[in-house]
């Protein structure tokens, strides 16, 4: 049977996303999760999941309403946990707070919960009510939700261009493509993201950072920098190397490093294919290491893997008021196609103007 929720509910609901969001940089690797708790329009107490080891949002929200929780309504964005993990069970706080509702936006796919919060609580007498605004939480832990139920993470891959469709000139220079305001903006996505990946090639080339770089005072979790660097053939002043964030280096198994470049860096090896990284191999090496949502700044060569692998999820395309000329360098090494209904096809999901240049969100159309 359906539940009917009301315009109070979903503006509960609505206050418990925008909580949960809080925790977009800072709850790696688990999901951003908010609560609200409430009689009728009066809310009594709120929270939001801040750091993985930390309370999760119904606590703090518990915390706030003490006493008042009695013969509540609990919102909460995603199921509570019903397991001891490093912190007891939400469901169990709830009981023993006395609420006699609770409504979820989404199910909580991870195994050791999965219904259980929910069957825990209708056990103990209280009611519960699922799926509102539940499109909504799902989007805003999308890779968690793709990792647990997918095996792999979800793959966003950010590229710019000029008008023309090229990303550098024939040379490789490609600063500044875009303004201030589009990097600025790439900052954030980094930020909320598990890890950021490229490959050696783009090192040699462009020898980044990968690092967040956020105003100063805003928290986030540093995420993984990750290297597909299949022969070790990194140079040791690379930046990626340098320790200043986690890094990972995935690499064929034929190869060792022979000096002290990789000191500060964890290095996996992975499987092998066509000469390459198996980039397949290479989410499964991700996932099992809980990275939920995978930022991916690299070259046309990789991007253009990785969408011929059918891995991309998301492109994040910043475009440019600029034309850069024919011998200037493409967006994207995809194979050739000979009819126009092979061609890959996309929806915009997001459409902004940041500064003079426009961003798009899109997702391929299966």
């Amino acid at each position: 049977m359906t539940a009917t929720f009301t315009a109070i509910d979903h503006a509960h609901m609505a206050h418990a996303l925008r909580l949960a969001e809080r925790g977009l940089y800072t709850t790696h690797p688990n999901p951003r999760v908010g609560c609200v708790i409430a009689h009728g329009e009066q809310v009594v107490g709120t929270g939001f999941h801040q750091r993985a080891g930390e309370p999760h949002a119904e606590v703090f929200a518990l915390r706030e309403a003490g006493e008042q929780a009695r013969g509540a309504t609990a919102y909460v964005t995603l199921e509570p946990c019903a397991h001891h993990g490093r912190t007891p069970p939400c469901a169990d706080a709830l009981i023993a707070a006395g609420v006699s509702r609770v409504v979820i936006a989404a199910e909580d796919p991870f195994p050791q919960v999965a219904g259980r919060g929910i069957g825990k609580l209708r056990d103990a007498g209280i009611t519960v009510e699922t799926g509102l605004m539940r499109e909504q939480a799902r989007e805003l832990n999308i890779g968690f939700f793709s990792r647990i139920e997918r095996g792999r993470p979800w793959v966003r891959v950010k590229l710019a261009m000029s008008l023309d469709g090229r990303t550098a000139l024939a040379n490789g220079e490609s600063k500044w493509i875009t303004g201030e305001a589009a990097r600025a903006d790439v900052q954030r996505w980094r930020a909320r993201s598990s890890a950021i990946l490229t490959g050696s090639g783009t090192v040699l080339a462009d020898n980044p950072r990968l690092t967040v770089r956020l105003p100063e005072g805003e928290a986030f979790t540093p995420p993984w920098r990750v290297l597909l660097d299949n022969r070790l053939r990194t140079p040791p002043h690379s930046h990626v190397l340098d320790g200043s964030a986690p890094t990972l280096v995935l690499h064929n198994e034929q190869y060792a490093p022979t000096d002290s470049r990789y000191q500060a860096t964890e290095l996996a090896v992975v499987a092998e294919k066509g000469g390459a990284i198996d980039l397949h191999a290479a989410m499964d090496e991700l996932a099992r290491r809980h990275v939920s949502e995978l930022h991916v700044e690299a070259g046309p060569s990789l991007c253009g893997s990785l969408f011929a692998a059918g891995l991309v999820d998301e492109l994040l395309l910043y475009v440019a008021p600029v034309l850069l000329g024919d011998t200037a360098r493409p967006l994207l090494g995809l194979p050739s196609l000979t009819d126009m209904a092979s061609r890959w096809k996309l929806r915009t999901i997001d459409r902004r103007v940041l500064g003079d240049d426009l961003r798009l969100q899109l997702r391929p159309i299966a």
